[in-house]
């Protein structure tokens, strides 16, 4: 197998044994959390999140990353008080994963809200239809070449490459 996909070697793990399963886990969680120190924040993100919070939305971060290193992420940058919820991946078991909508039902019902009344702003294929499984609307983040024609492929309800553009839009609501 070869791969660059850390996601792709934990799913093929899990296809060995449950060992094996959470042994990748447990290594890929150690690696993103060491990650969080050196991690470039996606410019305009932080103050999607503020903008997001201080006009009385409520928010939270759906990852197929560890809930760790999550938490890890938001600590360090100083907005933990700024997510309402974190639903992120607490096991070894790739399946509960996006495409799965089972995250994005979580935080649904952890925020307490209609899913349709949910928006996940999200960077991958497997984001959109998760979102799209679950009820909610989905913005594809379209942050590489070649991206936007894939989330649009998948019907995202709409697509940006600014993080900065959607800022402005959270502030006009």
């Amino acid at each position: 197998m070869k791969t660059e996909d850390p996601f792709d070697l934990f799913e093929f793990a899990a296809t060995l044994g449950p060992d094996e399963g959470r042994y990748v886990e447990a290594a890929m969680r150690a690696h993103e959390v060491d990650a969080i120190a050196s991690a470039e924040p996606t410019p305009g993100a932080h103050d999607l999140i503020r903008v997001w919070r201080d006009t009385g939305r409520v928010l939270a971060i759906v990852s197929n990353n560890s809930r760790a290193a999550v938490e890890a992420y938001l600590h360090l940058h100083d907005l933990t008080h700024l997510v309402r919820v974190v639903s992120a991946r607490s096991s070894s078991d790739p399946a509960r994963l996006k495409p799965n909508p089972l995250l994005v039902e979580a935080a649904v019902t952890d925020l307490g809200l209609p899913a349709e009344v949910c928006t996940l702003v999200g960077d991958s294929v497997t984001d959109v239809e998760a979102a799209h499984s679950a009820g909610a609307f989905a913005i594809g983040y379209a942050n590489k070449p070649g991206k936007a024609a894939r989330l649009a492929a998948v019907d995202a309800d709409a697509i940006t490459t600014s993080m900065v553009d959607l800022v402005r839009f959270a502030r006009s609501l």
